[in-house]
């Protein structure tokens, strides 16, 4: 297939692009980097099979020759990001979305948004299923992230069931791996940088909150799948292991020998206090569930973490 990728030059829209290709896709990547990197993308630039455009999709845009998918992910993801670019955030939730969708509708091609957990927002419902509308804050500062997310889904199966076009919508929990940025914001480039450079970890409240991890290619892995689906409503993607934060901190602790102590600050306005995807719609449907595990996956990306801790030497 030819398939459009949004967000291309982001953490998981480079794998995912990475994925794409290696299954015999030709793939024809946007990013205005706002928060994704060219670094990301570099291997992929002598690959004819790819083709990289700086682009705005909140702008008007085309896309010539023939287009068989539309996979939109661009949005900024941390809570660094879309708190320091809130209407941006908003804007590619709405205007860019629909600029998607109508890329896809006009073009015949199936469309896949990636959603967020955060449309759960502070859960009274746990672990979290698909069927749970969620408990969101709409005025609260993580709303330009959470808003955004459940508008884009909104306007999706309003797309679905007004034109019949073939709709995917993933809701991706917490997920890591290389390619990250050292100052995302989120707690484990956070932990490894403070851990790598033995300075204190952060953790933010009691540290009681949970939070579960999926590496990345095994969530790329999830998200290949539903794209070929014919599942038209949401469905949850990460890992069902959860854990609290501070044992999060100890566990990056003892993987990376530091000495670092915990140190703890107030909690911020809205943070979930857990967070843990029901994946049995992602098992029974796609027969998917994630296979590498937070030791092996960690591993890896320490080794990334610190490659870029020493180019910045």
């Amino acid at each position: 297939m030819h398939i459009v990728v949004t967000g291309a030059a982001g953490f998981v829209g480079s794998h995912m692009c990475d994925r794409l290709l290696a299954e015999g896709h030709t793939v024809i990547a946007l990013d205005n980097f706002i928060t994704g990197s060219p670094r990301n993308i570099a291997h992929l630039a002598e690959n004819p099979a790819f083709e990289f455009r700086e682009c705005d999709i909140t702008q008007p845009f085309r896309i010539e020759g023939p287009v068989d998918a539309v996979v939109n992910m661009a949005s900024p993801a941390s809570p660094k990001d879309y708190l320091d670019h809130p209407i941006e955030t908003l804007d590619v939730g709405s205007i860019g979305s629909r600029n998607c969708l109508q890329l896809a509708l006009e073009n015949g091609a199936r469309y896949m948004v990636t959603s967020t957990s955060e449309c759960y927002g502070d859960p009274l419902v746990h672990p979290q299923v698909e069927t749970y509308w969620g408990n969101v804050n709409p005025v609260g500062p993580r709303s330009c992230y959470d808003e955004s997310k459940r508008f884009a889904e909104a306007l999706t199966m309003a797309y679905h069931r007004k034109h019949g076009l073939r709709t995917n919508i993933a809701r991706i929990f917490n997920t890591y791996g290389p390619r990250m940025k050292l100052d995302d914001g989120r707690v484990v480039p956070a932990f490894l940088d403070q851990a790598l450079r033995g300075l204190p970890m952060t953790v933010f409240g009691d540290g009681t909150q949970t939070r579960s991890f999926c590496y990345v290619t095994d969530l790329v892995d999830g998200l290949y799948r539903l794209m070929l689906s014919g599942e038209r409503f949401p469905v949850n993607l990460g890992n069902p292991r959860e854990m609290t934060i501070r044992q999060f901190a100890e566990h990056i602790r003892a993987m990376t020998g530091t000495n670092s102590p915990i140190v703890s600050k107030p909690l911020p306005e809205d943070d979930p206090k857990q967070r843990r995807p029901d994946i049995t719609k992602a098992r029974t449907i796609l027969g998917w569930e994630p296979k590498v595990s937070l030791e092996d996956g960690l591993r890896e990306t320490v080794v990334y973490f610190r490659s870029l801790q020493a180019a910045m030497v």
